[in-house]
């Protein structure tokens, strides 16, 4: 892609057209094309300035108002400007007249967000992901693309133009070219996929209870990872720096064990080629045991995007899974300007402040589903020692023969606990009962 990543800094004018019409889905807003600034900055660009247009209905040409097109033109030429970008998604035929009319290169919020996605995917996974979305995305947009389709290793050259069909448009090859391309892709993901449920199904076997870490994007999610479990993933103060997630074991001081997952930050708007692409890695969220959702405390935003990660989990088919609020970075903000929501904790991952308060209250919601105790099995209770190996959310830590049989530290559901409950001889400190 490289719309931004180029030798010079890209100096960019950004656009939004808010609808009055409830017939078009169409909303921008200030909060909107702020997100859409700090986009820009995150691919390495600059705002030159920012328009936003009221309008019952789109413009079928030009998307926003001939007028309103010179009005940009003009000022994008006197700021040297080297892009327009939308914060809505636009036709091609839109794309073309506007840049017909302006003379300056145009693009919108998704091709912005793909060709960040392009810039920070590091993994073979993450590459795919991104691919195969930009390859979705271009194949209703490739008339007039012409020479755009090199970047993806496609074109009508060499290879391709030797397959060309009788009557077959350039156009009709470029478009089968790419759809083989994305079979291709999503057979290789499908792999992935497949070694990513077996690495999934080997930690359900440990029994190990499982955090998912979500949250807006740039809301402090790796930060919090890495003062959680010294993960060392990479953490920075801009949007969508973790793409490919990361998963690591954290002990508790009362050696509660849980595996915490980072995954990729959400945002308002996001194209749904990167929903759908993103699905597998995504997947970690839906078999979470508990969520943990990161907000940015000193953003005005703050409520709508709890709202917009709720929606999020909704979608991923996760809504029935408890969520803690990790309200973070409030050492950022003023005494008594702290929000107050339900099940939420104040912290700062960065400094690690209340981060005891965070793990007691992880390990609180996780002990209403997890009991961590030490059993005595007799030795003609073989069937259910059997039964306790096999139970795939149960962990046994420690093992010991004793004369009145198999003394066994776990951590296991409420469920097997209950069955165990008679051979319950320790508390989950170990500490015998009396």
């Amino acid at each position: 892609m490289d719309f931004i990543k180029q030798e010079k800094l890209q100096r960019a004018v950004l656009v939004g057209l808010n609808c009055s019409s409830d017939k078009y889905d169409i909303k921008s807003s200030d909060e909107t094309l702020k997100e859409l600034e700090s986009l820009l900055e995150t691919a390495g660009g600059e705002s030159l300035g920012i328009v936003l247009q009221n309008r019952d209905l789109p413009d079928a040409k030009f998307f926003i108002g001939e007028g309103k097109v010179s009005e940009i033109a003009e000022f994008a030429k006197a700021n040297d400007a080297d892009l327009i970008i939308f914060d809505n998604e636009l036709s091609p035929s839109q794309i073309k007249n506007i840049e017909k009319e302006t003379g300056i290169r145009v693009i919108d919020r998704t091709m912005l967000i793909l060709d960040i996605f392009s810039l920070h995917a590091t993994t073979r996974e993450g590459k795919l992901q991104v691919e195969m979305a930009l390859m979705k995305y271009t194949i209703p947009r490739l008339t007039g693309m012409g020479t755009e389709l090199s970047r993806l290793g496609g074109g009508g050259g060499g290879a391709i133009g030797a397959r060309r069909g009788a009557g077959e448009t350039k156009l009709e090859i470029d478009k089968r070219h790419l759809k083989e391309q994305i079979r291709q892709l999503q057979k290789e993901l499908d792999e992935i996929r497949e070694n990513r449920q077996k690495q999934r199904k080997e930690r359900d076997v440990s029994g190990v209870p499982k955090v998912a870490v979500i949250g807006y994007t740039n809301a402090g999610k790796s930060t919090l990872l890495n003062t959680l479990t010294g993960a060392g993933v990479l953490a920075e103060n801009k949007l969508f720096a973790t793409l490919d997630p990361t998963t690591r074991r954290m002990k508790m001081e009362n050696g509660f064990e849980v595996l915490i997952t980072d995954t990729v930050g959400f945002i308002r708007k996001l194209p749904h080629h990167l929903v759908e692409a993103f699905a597998a890695t995504l997947e970690e969220v839906k078999y979470a045991d508990l969520l943990v959702n990161v907000v940015d405390a000193t953003s005005p935003e703050m409520f709508e995007h709890i709202n917009v990660t709720h929606k999020l989990i909704n979608d991923l088919g996760a809504g029935g899974i408890p969520v803690i609020t990790a309200i973070n970075k409030t050492d950022l903000l003023e005494e008594g300007q702290k929000p107050v929501i339900k099940d939420s904790v104040p912290i700062s991952a960065k400094k690690g402040t209340n981060i005891n308060l965070l793990c007691e209250m992880i390990y609180n919601r996780l002990s209403d589903m997890f009991r961590r105790a030490v059993v005595i099995i007799p030795y003609d209770k073989g069937g259910l020692l059997d039964e306790i190996y096999r139970d795939s959310k149960a962990t046994v830590e420690e093992s010991e023969y004793v004369p009145e049989g198999v003394r066994l530290t776990i951590t296991m559901d409420v469920d097997l606990y209950g069955r165990l409950k008679d051979y319950v001889t320790g508390d989950e400190n170990g500490v015998q009962n009396s």
